[in-house]
């Protein structure tokens, strides 16, 4: 990993996401350096934006003015009821099916687990998504998919200015490029060198021996040298 990143990535995430897969895989390449979770039970962003967070995954859609968003995968809707509902005994409840229902707002009980609660008392049912069904689940309710209605989206987001090696290195991780990927930060090479670098090498390797002093005279070819200080005799 390059030198200049900090010692601490921080990572939030909102309810029903599910990133150890990609903290795992981060932590078994760069276990030098640290990395923290956080959840959200309300807005993810803001931890983002005010930067105690350097990356988040979020529920789509959001205010995406100054931020970076890879939407990652969708979420099957569902919906939660009470054991005594007949919405139960389906294994894919249509989307008709929910008309005679009294649907409940999530936002209005308080939270989806809040909502759920009331969904297991028979008051009402409540559409959201799977993942959040499995956080919440009861003894007392089910969850069925509904297959005609529109999924969700998980995204991961940062900053658009936070251009650091380790929030680049860990998105790959997210978006599945390999520890060997050239794409990654810590997989790039050192910076090429310049024309003016590359003479001044090749001019101090020059400079060292290997080549024969100014002044001393090669023999040709084919001829041995005579030994200084004789001379050859007449015939």
């Amino acid at each position: 990993m390059p030198t200049d990143q900090p010692r601490t990535l921080s990572v939030g995430f909102v309810p029903g996401v599910t990133p150890g897969k990609w903290v795992a895989r981060w932590r078994e390449r760069h276990p030098e350096a640290p990395l923290e979770l956080h959840q959200h039970d309300d807005d993810a962003l803001a931890a983002l934006r005010e930067g105690s967070d350097d990356v988040v995954f979020v529920r789509l859609p959001v205010d995406r003015a100054g931020l970076h968003l890879i939407p990652l995968y969708e979420e099957q809707p569902v919906v939660v009821v009470s054991r005594d509902n007949e919405l139960s005994l389906y294994d894919d409840v249509p989307v008709e099916e929910l008309e005679g229902e009294t649907l409940l707002d999530i936002a209005e009980c308080g939270g989806p687990k809040t909502a759920m609660e009331v969904a297991a008392s028979g008051a009402g049912v409540v559409v959201l998504p799977m993942s959040l069904a499995r956080l919440h689940a009861r003894k007392d309710a089910v969850h069925r998919p509904v297959p005609g209605l529109p999924t969700t989206t998980i995204g991961i987001a940062w900053r658009v200015e936070d251009e650091s090696d380790d929030v680049e290195e860990f998105i790959g991780i997210v978006r599945g490029r390999t520890a060997q990927s050239s794409r990654q930060p810590s997989q790039r090479e050192a910076p090429k060198k310049t024309a003016s670098q590359k003479a001044a090498a090749k001019k101090a390797g020059a400079g060292g021996g290997g080549k024969e002093q100014k002044g001393a005279r090669k023999p040709p070819s084919g001829k041995q040298a005579r030994p200084s200080g004789t001379r050859g005799k007449r015939r």
